[in-house]
Order: structure tokens, then C-alpha cells, then sequence
């Protein structure tokens, strides 16, 4: 198991043509000489050198040690009262490298959950140096909804080819499926911000088959019937295990403003029902109740692994049969991968299920935690809204473009290590909580979207006070959901080797032994 390093320029990403244009137009206003910005544009750069990869290592086996003074006086901002009560400030970033942060307190920490599950290749990694070269040669980040530069159409052809399992130089395979009219084919790439906003979009191409965005839309074909929208539940019965983001709708859907949730219950405007968990005969049930008579399932929604519900992975048999199900009866199915993508070896776990959904969500891991950079992917028949029906402004940003392009560089050239080394993690992990089987019930998740389940919330919590303050390995524990399971949750960056994988089960085992 070892990690493909990779030389790339600017040229080899965008193309011969583009980059010749920038540099002229550049050279044109006065933003240097065209050769100098040609030469900057054709550097090679080394995603993955060898002194980095040796420093990041070696840095990474030093976890909770105090490398440096940090910063002993610091201000608490302006924070809300939620946010301020929340806010860890010795954790706070100055710097990082490769698997780990130094935080205002000077300690190296291990980041085991990639940054809040977004860092995909953690911190300074080399290979985004070519944004830095982007901006040298005069490549603008500003641009609009109207006038999407050229590497984010670059980057959307990207992703489809990507969510279609398409070799990168079979362009008239991609030309095929851009111009697919069936359903399931994933060809159309709405640019966005947040995973919030992209799975919102979700929604409301869904809520476009009921309810007309505009006044003068054709009728919709569920006019008349009341949308129902199907999520997953928590071990209750209830909504809390599902989450698609913090906008109002989407925050309805797992069980927050229930009195407003009722109001639209009451008044025939929609409904929100949840599944159990890996149960496909409740799921049949809920068809037969809800997608008939003045019902009509709008939308069946969910993750693949449940990292806002303790990592629980959905059953590859219950993705199959709700999915046939639901193709069967005019159902779409929206997978969200704001948590689960390019954590992959295919760039999407969906492909891994080899399932065919009609949105997925793209975010987090594709831009490294650059840049704010969400999609959703849908497919010609659920292409239902104008421009303004899913818009922001700044969700075509040229440089967040190149941020995911870079990543997808890199992990293609690293699938099959990825495939490899999430394989071990996961067999590494299950050897090392064996012993302790009185204090962890399992192991969930998938590969590197981990959780250890305990039995009993005041030991998770210890082990979690012990795990991120004593030795410096980042892990979040939910407990603050009544009926979540008991999981301490880990996310390991791509960059992560064997050795760095030993260290972390070593304090994984040292910390469950105290608890224990």
C-alpha cells in the first residue's frame, strides 16, 4: 500500500488552448509578459513530493506533542451564544500539514475526522499549489451564473464522467451520456455553495412535479396530490437520523420546527415520513400507504453511511430493493454524498453499490476543504427548473473549480491504493476493538467513515475526552441526540499510511483500556 505521487501544470489540468488564452489576455491587461505567464502555467507540480510525505508522517506519529509556542492571547470574536458555547479555541487553527493541525495551544493534533469531513487530503497539500500558479497568471475567481468560466464547465463534465465510470480519455462515451434523455443517467450539474443548498435543490426539483415554481409553468404531472417526502429514521422511529442540510425545509425533514412541520402536515402542503434503517419491508409498507390515493412520494432520500446518525451504513441489499422499487413507481431517489464523496475510490460510493439514483450531491471531500464548492447531479428527466430555481451567485468561483479538479486528479491516480488502503484501515480497526467488546458493541460505517459504537454514553464520552485530549487524535462523539446510537466517529484523510493507521488504533486501544 503507498500513495502515487504525480506531477501536473496548470496545462496538463485545463488544456493547451484555455491556457494560452488566459496568459494573452492577462499579458493584454498588463499582468505580466506572455511567456513568463506561459512558463508559470506549464510548471509541474508535485502533488505528493517525498520530503512531504515524510514530514506528514513523522508529524503525524508525534500527535498531542507541543511543537511551538501558539498563541497564549486571543480573542473570542463575536459569536452567537450556541456558537460561543460550542467553540474550542486551543483547537483553533495557526498551520497544518499532510494528517494534522497545530491549534492556538502549539499541540500537533491528528485530524481523524479530515477537519469536520471535509480535508480530504488534509492540510497544504503540494498539489493545490496550482491554485496559487492560477492566480499568478491572472485567473479571476469572480464570475456568474451567466458567464460560468471555462474550468467549471471543464469541472462539470468532469464529475459526470466521474459519476458515470467513464475512462478519462473516452470522450464520446461522456458526449453519449451529456446527451442522454433517460432516466438515471446523472448528466446535468447544478453549480452551488454549501451541501445545504445542493440537497435543497434536490427538493425542490422533487417539489417541481407537484407545485409550479413559477405561475406561468405547465401543470405539473402530481398536481393535485400531496408530495411526500421519505427519509431515514433514528432507532425511535423519528427524523433525527437524517440530515441534508440547515435550510428551513431541509431542517423540517429531520425533526426540527415541528409546529411549522405540523402547519404543512395540516394544510395537505407536503409530508415527511421516515423509514427504519436497513427495513425494506417498512419501506413497502410506506409505498403502499403514501404513493397511492391523494399521496405521492416525492422523493426518497438518504446517505449511504449515516455520519450524522453514529456512521450506520445502509445494507447494499436494502439500497437494491428500495431503489427497484422505487424506479418502478415513478419514485426519484436522491443519495446524498456531501459526507461520502471522494472518500471512494470511484469518487462516489454510490458507484460502489451500483445503484442509479436520480440526484446526487457533491461536496466537502471534491474541493479538499478549499473552497465552498457543492453540485447536485440530476439527470434530463428531473431537469425541471429555471435559472432561478436553484441559484447562488458565487457557486461557479474558477479557482474552487480547479480546487476539485485537482483533487480528482489525484485520488484517480490513487484509486486503487484508496481501494486498498480503506480495505486495511477498516480490518485494522475491527482487530484493534475486538478486545474490548464489553465496552464497544461494533465497529460501524464503511472503509474510512468510521464509528465505534459503545454501549454506554458516559464511557463514549470519556474515551472521547481521552482520544482528542490526552493523545491528540480528533474524534466527535454523538450523544446529543436522545436516540442515537452511542458512536464515536473517525474520518480518516486519503493521505493516511499504514504507519499513521497504527498510531491512531494504538491510542484508540490505549484510550478504550482507560476507559475500560
Amino acid at each position: 500500500m503507498s500513495i502515487t505521487g504525480i506531477r501536473r501544470s496548470l496545462t496538463d489540468i485545463a488544456g493547451e488552448k484555455y491556457i494560452s488564452a488566459v496568459c494573452g489576455a492577462s499579458a493584454a491587461l498588463g499582468l505580466g509578459a506572455f511567456e513568463e505567464l506561459k512558463k508559470i502555467a506549464c510548471e509541474k507540480v508535485d502533488f505528493y513530493p517525498e520530503e512531504f510525505a515524510a514530514r506528514a508522517e513523522e508529524l503525524a506519529l508525534r500527535s498531542s506533542e507541543k511543537i511551538c509556542e501558539g498563541l497564549s492571547e486571543s480573542f473570542p470574536g463575536a459569536p452567537t451564544n450556541a456558537f460561543a458555547k460550542a467553540f474550542h479555541r486551543e483547537s483553533a487553527p495557526l498551520s497544518g500539514l499532510g494528517c494534522v493541525r497545530v491549534g492556538e495551544d502549539g499541540r500537533i493534533a491528528f485530524i481523524g475526522k479530515s477537519e469536520h469531513y471535509q480535508a480530504s487530503l488534509g492540510h497544504n497539500f503540494p498539489g493545490y499549489k496550482l491554485l496559487r500558479n492560477a492566480e499568478r497568471i491572472g485567473i479571476t475567481n469572480l464570475t456568474h451564473n451567466n458567464t460560468r468560466g471555462y474550468l467549471t464547465r471543464l469541472l462539470e463534465r468532469e464529475i459526470v464522467r466521474a459519476a458515470n465510470g467513464i475512462a478519462p480519455h473516452d470522450d464520446a462515451a461522456l458526449e453519449q451520456v451529456l446527451a442522454s434523455r433517460e432516466k438515471h443517467v446523472l448528466n446535468r450539474v447544478v453549480n452551488l455553495e454549501t451541501g445545504s443548498l445542493a440537497c435543497e435543490a434536490a427538493f425542490k426539483m422533487a417539489l417541481a412535479r407537484f407545485y409550479r415554481l413559477q405561475a406561468d409553468f405547465p401543470p405539473p404531472p402530481y398536481q393535485g396530490r400531496i408530495p411526500v417526502f421519505v427519509v431515514m429514521a433514528d432507532s425511535a422511529g423519528g427524523k433525527t437520523a437524517n440530515y441534508h442540510g440547515t435550510t428551513v425545509l431541509t431542517q423540517m425533514m429531520r425533526g426540527l420546527w415541528p409546529e411549522a412541520a405540523k402547519l404543512l402536515v395540516n394544510s395537505g402542503l407536503l409530508r415527511i415520513v421516515p423509514c427504519a434503517i436497513n427495513d425494506v419491508d417498512f419501506f413497502r409498507k410506506i409505498v403502499e400507504e403514501y404513493d397511492s390515493g391523494k399521496y405521492k412520494i416525492a422523493l426518497f432520500t438518504h446517505e449511504l453511511v449515516l455520519m450524522n446518525y453514529a456512521g450506520i451504513r445502509l445494507e447494499n441489499s436494502f439500497v437494491a430493493e428500495t431503489h427497484r422499487i422505487c424506479d418502478e413507481r415513478d419514485i426519484p431517489v436522491f443519495v446524498d454524498e456531501i459526507q461520502s464523496c471522494m472518500w471512494s475510490p470511484e469518487m462516489f460510493l454510490f458507484r460502489e453499490y451500483k445503484c442509479h439514483p436520480d440526484f446526487v450531491s457533491v461536496g466537502k471531500g471534491f474541493p479538499g476543504g478549499q473552497y465552498p464548492a457543492s453540485k447536485i447531479l440530476t439527470t434530463f428527466p428531473m431537469d425541471n427548473l429555471n435559472q432561478f430555481g436553484a441559484l447562488v451567485t458565487n457557486g461557479q468561483e474558477e479557482l474552487a473549480s480547479l480546487a476539485n479538479l485537482i483533487t480528482m486528479e489525484f485520488v484517480r491516480a490513487n484509486a486503487e491504493n484508496l481501494r486498498a488502503s480503506g480495505k486495511l484501515w477498516r480490518k485494522k480497526l475491527l482487530e484493534a476493538v475486538a478486545p474490548f467488546s464489553g465496552l464497544v458493541e461494533k465497529a460501524e460505517g464503511d472503509q474510512y467513515l468510521t464509528s465505534l459504537i459503545f454501549f454506554d454514553r458516559d464511557k463514549a464520552n470519556t474515551f472521547s475526552h481521552i482520544l482528542s485530549g490526552e493523545y491528540g487524535i480528533d474524534v466527535s462523539v454523538q450523544t446529543y441526540k436522545p436516540d442515537c446510537p452511542k458512536g464515536a466517529l473517525l474520518k480518516l484523510p486519503l493521505l493516511a499510511t499504514e504507519k499513521m493507521m497504527d498510531h491512531v488504533l494504538e491510542k484508540i486501544s490505549s484510550a478504550l483500556s482507560k476507559v475500560q
